[in-house]
């Protein structure tokens, strides 16, 4: 039986208003047993409104909404995605207090949609109230919200407001109880730091940001600390060298240190940002022990990540400093027992070249490269092969020809058939850097014996470096 005071049946047309049909309809999807259809049913929201008009929307509609749905969060997600476009609908800004008196929890997408359009005064009285509950919910997705609209939140309402409300809030949201929160939170440190009124940035940081920051360096969980490792390193531009030295470099060491691999290699990526600050010289005294230590780490992605890192290391650190700190661990990764660590070492040299130049290269690396050719041990003899490839473009046609290609040359008579046919393959690889003459005379007869090699694999890979290299 239709009930005429119950906004439901009067919004569903029970005084004979067919053209209100479909929103019964719809009302039913809104209250279905199947999330998917309520999803659906939310998206249609605003055809609703429209036929409603505004008044009803208002007075109908929107306490409808409230009243009925206590629901699944990813419902009251679409709800507040549907609302936060919703002011026109119930009448433009002056009507904007009773979309966000609706519906708690979607009031935070709400919040920044709406302050955008409001003018400063009425921000306080009208948005600010929803927000501090939304800062405090009990609900830890509403929180969470409020964590990842933060930085809009701090724009849209100006730096009043921020002074006074956001930070207290957002030194909260760092200490929530929930990771998810704190992750959100952490996340958006910088770019909260740099958004703060200049005049009294540093002290807002120093005094109630930075004590939050240092309790997440330890948190217990790997999420928010890697959230934090990402956006850290960017307060030291904000804070400068000084509190940089005194403050953040401990933080930046202890998660160096971090036991977590994701959080250690988000402070390596943002090491320039630092040295941009304090200078090479107090960045190596205080991290680079750190980054040694990583390097020789006993788990072998420790390692790999660190040398991914090694070039951008490099360019910030510059040659002097890499020769004298850096190089002898470059060069114990090419006969690490893992093939991926070799591999990625490999790769690591030919960037140094392409960083530092053929001459560098001629000094420091070629030597001990090609010093590995008589190593006992075969796969560090192929190390040598495979560093030859990746570094021979970089070197160039001189000191490939002087130096790198008598060495494979020589390799063509090793006793494991891994080898010679790795000697082929690297032939056909720098063949391309060598002049005619070199090909001709040295390279050919080598090849041309290696095809006629008792094994298989040599003979394959040494016909083709002649085909390719047009030896025939």
């Amino acid at each position: 039986v239709a009930d005429c005071c119950n906004p439901v049946s009067k919004m569903a047309g029970a005084d004979g208003d067919d053209s209100l049909y479909p929103i019964a309809v719809l009302i039913d999807e809104l209250r279905n047993e199947d999330v998917q259809l309520r999803l659906n049913s939310i998206k249609k929201l605003s055809t609703i409104a429209l036929a409603l008009g505004v008044e009803r929307t208002r007075t109908e509609l929107l306490p409808f909404l409230t009243d009925t749905i206590y629901d699944e969060d990813e419902v009251l997600l679409a709800l507040a995605e549907q609302l936060g476009n919703f002011t026109m609908l119930v009448g433009g800004p002056e009507y904007v207090h009773c979309l966000l008196d609706s519906v708690r929890l979607l009031a935070v997408e709400a919040c920044v949609s709406i302050a955008t359009l409001l003018p400063q005064e009425d921000l306080e009285t009208l948005v600010m109230p929803t927000l501090r509950q939304a800062a405090e919910d009990k609900s830890w997705r509403v929180r969470y919200m409020v964590a990842d609209k933060f930085s809009e939140l701090q724009k849209a309402v100006g730096p009043e407001i921020t002074k006074n409300d956001l930070v207290p809030a957002f030194q909260n949201l760092l200490k929530d109880c929930e990771a998810e929160v704190r992750a959100a939170a952490a996340n958006k440190v910088k770019e909260f730091c740099e958004n703060l009124p200049e005049d009294n940035r540093e002290q807002i940081i120093m005094t109630h940001i930075l004590p939050c920051v240092k309790e997440l360096v330890s948190d217990t969980n790997q999420h928010v600390k890697s959230a934090l490792a990402s956006v850290i390193m960017g307060l030291s531009t904000i804070l400068g060298k000084d509190n940089t030295i005194e403050h953040l470099l401990p933080l930046f060491l202890a998660q160096l240190k971090d036991e977590c691999p994701e959080v250690r290699l988000n402070i390596i990526s943002n090491l320039d940002c630092v040295n941009e600050v304090i200078g090479i010289r107090q960045l190596s005294q205080s991290l680079l022990p750190a980054i040694v230590e990583l390097a020789e780490d006993a788990k072998w992605r420790v390692r790999l990540a660190i040398i991914e890192y090694m070039p951008l290391l490099a360019g910030q650190l510059g040659v002097e400093f890499f020769d004298e700190k850096l190089n002898t661990l470059c060069m114990a990764w090419l006969i690490d027992h893992v093939y991926a660590i070799r591999e990625a070492a490999t790769c690591n040299l030919m960037k140094l070249v392409e960083k530092f130049g053929a001459e560098w290269a001629q000094n420091t690396i070629v030597p001990k490269v090609l010093g590995m050719a008589n190593d006992p041990n075969y796969l560090h003899r192929m190390t040598t092969l495979f560093c030859i490839n990746a570094l021979s473009e970089a070197c160039g046609q001189e000191i490939t020809t002087k130096q790198m290609l008598p060495v494979v040359l020589k390799m063509s008579n090793d006793q494991v058939a891994n080898v010679r046919f790795n000697v082929a393959k690297s032939l056909q690889k720098i063949g391309p850097v060598l002049d005619s003459n070199a090909l001709q005379t040295e390279v050919k007869p080598v090849l041309e014996k290696l095809a006629t090699d008792t094994d298989m694999d040599v003979k394959y890979f040494a016909q083709e470096a002649i085909s390719v290299l047009a030896l025939a």
